[in-house]
């Protein structure tokens, strides 16, 4: 069964948290005929929020991938709706999604226009180059203006807004748009839950402003149409909607502008205008050029085109576990045709895996389809090893589609079960979460023999501990949470470590000499720098890999406090080797020791990571919150007002944000809110080194 890949979309809705995300993606559902009922997020009953904690707390964190039918112009067709988390801690879920659609809708929130929230989603967006649609929500609220939102989009997003409505009456006079394409009034009608519209004529006190966006929205098309200009200087009326529509479909797959339309997705106005845009604007699988991998065996690039005929190439986005199949993978097929109970071979792991059965996604719903094709996404059962960012593929044509870069965790948390018998399904539980979520890392710390849980934030690991209790009834006691520092090195040292240990019998012997110092400005893959400068042999060529060994496995153990050491240069000058004594074991431990040893002379540092925090407060909490950011050594970047409240900008090192929210709320009687997500690492102050210095070595001596 093929369809026509012209009537697929895969689009994504991606917005800042409460811009009204999932309540929209429930009305397509509704509007498209899968659910009956409309789920409301304010019930908790929305179909899309799956997991217990995401109705509870009313925020959207897996993104469910689900397939709806719309019909529009006499076609069918299919939509696949990926929901994408607008929180900061599940950047990488946004990430993730944002590699498998083709088109985006962006929900703004007429009220709070653009938020921290939707610059980070909207430079990832553009990272991808994914074209999108601007969708401005929750007209029918007091303080709604949708003409500032689009200039919000200009200004501080930097892209080509171009109203294609106007809306008629704002807050909660707000019943319907003029259609700039169409010069016309449109009313939704409440009887059919604004499934159909009546045409009015445009109030007469909106003319002018009509007739203006008009023109600007034609300008912005132009470049795409030359007969158009022509046509509105002359006669403007002589120009069709067809015309309009196809410079506006050119110009938004070029992502040179985004179409900007309103609605209220809860009072259930323009949400169908804007799926019919979907359709109308938004790429096809066809409109995407091939995607492009390297063949594994030869390392060349390769590239597949949406097309049936062509071998099977998809991507693995998410792995999630659902208590009826088991475990589910979702997939995105870029070319080729997969059938149920076929082999598929996984490039990662050079397995091949059998699909046993398919299935098209219902947000937890499963309709089992017998096959699916290029441009397609849906979920596949049965397989035994699948990660998340794999390439499953034909195996005559390996194919590698580049694996995703996930950002490293900032924050740890030590956990334990709280009784003995939790002990085995504690390991269970944290293993399948660590396979669903890249960014979640579990590790025991030597010392202590604690098991450490690591991830991208408070709120993050919070949810990760809720769903060890809710899935897998796992009780766990937590300890303060902690931050993950790293070191790194300023200066240059040349060292030389003679290893060397004769006791009768057969001995080790080593000598190295080194230059270690931080790494290139222009080497750019991090990690150790390691350059290999020996020349006459004075250290065989057998023995150069165990030095290099020997350094790169001692940089997870920093010389200060034991944190990790991202990257640094190791130059392999001199040396020398005993013919009998010299084993590769010898070369790798005298590189150990020469570590030891010389870190400590290269003027070592603490990094500390430096978060990015935006805080809305009103105004007469302004001081107090500008106060208690300066003693946690928080540093102001800029203001802002928004709708009457203030917006601080500022940098802060996560060691001083634990429990800053309660703090927040305490300074401005709960009016104030702050999102935050990691900026970068920088070296930490004198004191804050010496204390983290000083509560290392005290854990060290006390565990000896």
């Amino acid at each position: 069964m093929s369809r026509d890949l012209k009537f697929t979309r895969n689009i994504g809705i991606a917005a800042h948290i409460d811009a009204g995300k999932t309540t929209t993606t429930e009305r397509i559902l509704y509007y498209a005929g899968v659910n009956h009922k409309i789920g409301e997020v304010h019930e908790g009953a929305s179909t899309m929020d799956w997991m217990v904690q995401e109705a509870e707390r009313g925020i959207t964190i897996t993104s469910a991938a689900t397939t709806v039918f719309w019909p529009y112009r006499g076609e069918k067709y299919q939509v696949n709706v990926i929901d994408t988390p607008g929180h900061v801690d599940f950047t990488v879920e946004v990430n993730r999604s944002l590699r498998v659609l083709d088109g985006l809708v962006f929900l703004f929130s007429a009220v709070d226009g653009v938020e921290p929230q939707s610059e980070t989603n909207w430079r990832l967006a553009n990272n991808y180059a994914v074209p999108r649609i601007g969708f401005v929500n929750k007209m029918d609220r007091s303080g709604a203006d949708f003409l500032k939102v689009v200039k919000q989009v200009k200004d501080m997003l930097g892209s080509h807004a171009v109203p294609l409505q106007l809306p008629i009456g704002a807050e909660d006079s707000f019943t319907g748009v003029v259609d700039l394409i169409n010069n016309r009034g449109i009313i939704w009608n409440e009887h059919d839950k604004g499934m159909t519209f009546t045409e009015v004529p445009i109030p007469e006190d909106m003319v002018e402003e009509v007739a203006q966006w008009r023109e600007n929205l034609l300008e912005a098309v132009a470049d795409y149409d030359e007969s158009l200009m022509e046509k509105f200087f002359e006669d403007p009326n002589s120009i069709t909607e067809r015309e309009i529509l196809d410079a506006l479909r050119k110009a938004t797959l070029d992502a040179k502008i985004v179409p900007m339309v309103c609605g209220s997705s809860f009072k259930n106005k323009g949400v169908q205008t804007m799926l019919d845009l979907v359709m109308e604007l938004l790429p096809s699988p066809m409109d995407v050029d091939g995607i492009t991998g390297i063949n594994p065996n030869t390392g060349e690039e390769v590239t597949r085109q949406p097309d049936i005929k062509e071998p099977f190439a998809a991507l693995a986005f998410k792995i999630a576990t659902d208590p009826f199949v088991g475990r589910l993978c979702f997939i995105r097929v870029y070319s080729g045709n997969l059938e149920a109970g076929s082999y598929v071979y996984n490039a990662r792991s050079e397995n091949k895996e059998r699909i046993s059965r398919i299935f098209q996604m219902h947000a937890n719903k499963q309709n089992p389809i017998p096959n699916v094709g290029a441009g397609d996404i849906a979920a596949v059962v049965g397989f035994k090893d699948i990660k998340t960012g794999d390439t499953l593929c034909d195996e005559k044509h390996p194919i590698v589609l580049e694996s995703m870069d996930f950002p490293e965790p900032v924050i740890g948390l030590a956990i334990e079960p709280k009784t003995q018998a939790d002990v085995d399904k504690l390991g269970l539980g944290l293993s399948k979460l660590a396979e669903e979520d890249p960014t979640f890392r579990v590790q025991t710390d030597e010392e202590t023999g604690q098991t450490v849980i690591s991830g991208m934030g408070e709120l993050h690991l919070d949810i990760l501990i809720d769903r060890l209790r809710r899935e897998f009834k796992v009780e766990v006691n937590q300890g303060a949470p902690q931050v993950a520092y790293k070191e790194a090195i300023n200066g240059t040292v040349q060292h030389r470590e003679t290893y060397k240990k004769q006791s009768g019998g057969r001995g080790k012997f080593a000598d190295i000499q080194v230059i270690i110092s931080p790494i290139d400005a222009d080497y750019e893959k991090g990690g150790l720098q390691f350059v290999n400068e020996i020349t006459g042999g004075s250290i065989p060529r057998e023995f150069i890999p165990s030095v290099e060994k020997g350094f790169a496995a001692s940089m997870s153990n920093g010389v200060l406090a034991g944190y990790p050491l991202p990257d640094m240069k190791v130059r392999l000058i001199d040396g020398s080797f005993h013919a009998v004594d010299s084993d590769a074991l010898s070369f790798e431990l005298a590189a150990k020791m020469a570590y030891r040893e010389a870190l400590p002379k290269c003027n070592p540092v603490l990094m500390e990571p430096i978060m990015k925090i935006e805080i809305l407060t009103p105004e007469e909490n302004m001081g107090d919150v500008i106060g208690d950011m300066n003693r946690r050594r928080g540093q102001l970047l800029g203001m802002d007002t928004r709708n009457g409240a203030q917006v601080i900008k500022a940098t802060v090192p996560l060691s001083e944000m634990f429990g800053y929210v309660t703090q927040l709320r305490t300074i401005t009687s709960g009016r104030a809110t702050s999102t935050m997500e990691f900026d970068h690492y920088e070296p930490a102050p004198r004191n804050v080194m010496e204390e983290v210095i000083a509560k290392s070595k005290g854990r060290i001596k006390s565990a000896d």
